[in-house]
């Protein structure tokens, strides 16, 4: 049975009848009716002064009857009223503000004209019950922002194809100064989220210590007792060092102030833009700035001040500051096992990791630029996001030893070789790969025999069997072994150079033809 501060007027009547028709004790009345024995006892010393009996009380007016026995404190007016909208503000402020320390310096003021303790602590209640509901939870400053989504959407046409969609507004309300924040999105996916919550402590120029969301997808994945948070919104909180405290599934009074913040941006806000026809979601996000503003400076009704008149005095002096750089969105691809070629698959595109990591298991962290991979929450191979759908990006230091010496061979690798030893050698190289690939495997066969050549003959015979090559146009491995065997290229060193054949008379002159062969 759900108990009730507020005894109603039946059972009222109820028990001032057994108490003034039955010789029943106290304890059994209370028992029977299920009330407190001291609420039985108050009545009967009640029932005792008015000496009226059942059948008065019986006819008597319900509103007469429930003011004898159910007197409401009234102030005394003989006693200093404290303000109780500065006590509440106090409150607030301070985390381990206590009630009993602001009594104490009440009383010191005037002890003759202060409520005692009770009087103040059952006054400060009632006070509390007199202001908008939310405010009736104390929230401390800085401590907590609330997250929602509203119901409404805001309708836009998009220009790329013309068709009409529904921006989301998202929702931030801090709990101590009730300063809203809304923001428009093209969806509730977690990218949209993320940002969402970029803005909102941009717009707050500081961050909160708690974050309290509902139990959407991009926030929470798996609901329950004990919540597993998105892990991308985990990470976010953590970069600006704040936590997530997602309110309990059909919880509503866990997250008061966004429902209430919700309510308040559909009717100042939503419901107002949706008269008017945009064209972007950047387009309404403008005017919400507009009408956002107005929003935080209305006056409450039943406390001084506005939303924003209390964030400036409670709220900004106690957030922590933003962080250097925003948070950027990344996405995470769930844990895999490196094949035994030391790539893993992420977005249909093959990154490299080190070879030492072959079999174990490898998760992604993907960003809009950027690719890393980690194992055992530890970075182990970063690289520039790729587009290419089946291609491959590979760091030469994954690869063992030996597959790095294969790699290697490909016509930028023999080229720094052969420009080492002449430009005959740099001949030969280019045209193995000519009309070939930088990578053909025939053609860095036969580069690689051209470097166990050098090797073997030294490399000054092997540019000069490379020129001898270049001059009969013949550049092949084939040709180069055999001038190199046939030692071609030290007899071309050999034979001595003549500018002008030697006098001989067995030689004709021009003269010897002009005399007719005589």
């Amino acid at each position: 049975m759900k108990k009730s501060n507020t005894i109603s007027i039946v059972l009222i009547k109820e028990i001032v009848r057994q108490i003034l028709t039955t010789t029943n004790s106290n304890h059994h009345i209370a028992r029977v009716l299920a009330v407190a024995p001291n609420t039985v006892r108050r009545y009967r010393q009640r029932l005792t002064k008015l000496s009226s009996d059942w059948q008065t009380y019986q006819s008597m007016n319900d509103a007469v009857l429930l003011a004898h026995f159910n007197r409401r404190k009234t102030p005394d007016k003989d006693k200093r009223q404290p303000d109780w909208s500065h006590i509440q503000t106090l409150m607030q402020m301070h985390k381990h503000q206590t009630l009993a320390q602001l009594w104490e310096e009440y009383c010191a003021v005037d002890p003759e004209t202060a409520y005692c303790q009770s009087q103040f602590n059952f006054y400060y209640r009632r006070y509390l019950k007199s202001v908008d509901v939310s405010m009736r939870q104390t929230h401390y400053a800085g401590e907590c922002v609330y997250v929602d989504y509203a119901g409404k959407t805001i309708g836009y046409i998009d220009n790329n194809t013309g068709e009409c969609r529904q921006a989301q507004v998202f929702v931030g309300v801090l709990g101590c100064s009730q300063y809203t924040f809304a923001f428009a999105s093209k969806s509730q996916k977690l990218e949209d989220f993320i940002e969402a919550h970029n803005r909102m402590y941009a717009f707050f120029s500081g961050v909160p210590q708690v974050v309290v969301p509902d139990n959407l997808k991009s926030a929470v994945t798996k609901p329950g007792s004990l919540p597993i948070i998105n892990r991308t919104y985990l990470e976010q909180s953590r970069h600006y060092n704040c936590v997530i405290e997602p309110a309990r599934v059909r919880r509503p009074q866990d997250k008061s102030l966004a429902e209430i913040g919700v309510l308040i941006v559909t009717r100042w806000i939503t419901v107002i833009l949706r008269r008017r026809k945009f064209f972007s979601v950047e387009e309404i996000n403008l005017a919400i700035i507009a009408l956002l503003e107005k929003l935080n400076r209305r006056p409450f009704k039943r406390i001084d001040g506005c939303r924003h008149s209390r964030f400036i005095a409670l709220d900004k002096p106690v957030l922590q500051p933003l962080p250097e750089h925003p948070f950027e969105f990344a996405s995470w691809v769930s844990a895999q096992r490196v094949n035994s070629d030391y790539h893993v698959a992420v977005e249909k595109h093959y990154y490299s990791v080190p070879y030492q990591y072959v079999d174990r298991q490898v998760e992604a962290r993907i960003t809009s630029k950027s690719v890393e991979l980690i194992c055992a929450n530890q970075r182990i191979a970063s690289h520039v996001k790729s587009d290419i759908v089946d291609g491959y990006t590979t760091i030469n230091a994954h690869r063992p030893s030996s597959h790095q010496a294969y790699a290697e061979q490909n016509l930028e690798h023999y080229l720094v070789w052969a420009k080492s030893i002449g430009e005959a050698a740099i001949a030969l190289v280019d045209s193995q790969f000519l009309g070939k690939p930088n990578y053909a495997m025939t053609a860095s066969k036969a580069c690689s025999q051209l470097k166990s050549l050098a090797k073997l003959y030294g490399e000054e015979r092997f540019e000069i069997a490379c020129q001898c090559a270049v001059d009969i146009k013949s550049l092949t491995v084939k040709s180069v072994r055999s001038i190199l065997q046939c030692k071609i290229d030290q007899r071309r060193n050999a034979l001595p150079t003549q500018s002008e054949l030697p006098l001989h008379y067995n030689i004709r002159g021009a003269q010897y033809y002009q005399q007719g062969g005589l």
